[in-house]
């Protein structure tokens, strides 16, 4: 992508990248709160640049169709967009902790992210079904999934960013 033309290969690459965020999520769905999303989705900026704006929302998409339009999925609108956001705003960053830290501490924060919609949707109906106290609730109760998440993330970044940089810079 040129900035200005958008070519079949650039439909294309951006098909595989969500076909292995996709793969990879499903391929880890056994495992509590373990997941590649992140780790794809900072790659991908890493490499190939605003060509992610593309991805995210068909992935996006994509969870929704799978598994449902429910206040859960919300979320998914700002949480990836931010993480990506995150890591085109440190692109230039090559260190493995740097990138290791972000990721975990992404993880660490993806309840809090989670808690937002039950907070607007309570305040939205007066408190009843959810509010701030949900929100908080439903954070707090989390927090042991959020560490595995941080953990997960923090680990699997600082194992395959190395192979995996090295291989996408060959290609």
């Amino acid at each position: 992508m040129d900035g200005q033309n958008l070519t079949v290969k650039d439909i294309a690459l951006s098909g595989v990248m969500v076909a292995v965020i996709e793969v990879s999520k499903i391929a880890l769905s056994y495992l509590p709160n373990i997941e590649l999303t992140s780790f794809w989705l900072i790659m991908f900026t890493l490499f190939f640049g605003w060509k992610i704006v593309f991805v995210v929302p068909v992935f996006i998409l994509i969870e929704g169709c799978i598994y449902g339009f429910q206040i859960w999925w919300v979320m998914y609108l700002y949480a990836w967009p931010l993480l990506v956001f995150l890591a085109w705003k440190f692109r230039r960053q090559e260190s493995v902790w740097f990138w290791s830290i972000l990721s975990g501490a992404f993880g660490l924060c993806f309840g809090l992210l989670c808690s937002i919609p039950y907070v607007v949707v309570g305040a939205a109906d007066g408190g009843i079904r959810g509010g701030l106290y949900a929100g908080l609730t439903w954070w707090i109760a989390g927090i042991p999934w959020d560490i595995a998440h941080c953990i997960g993330n923090f680990v699997l970044m600082l194992i395959l960013y190395k192979p995996v940089r090295t291989m996408m810079q060959k290609i």
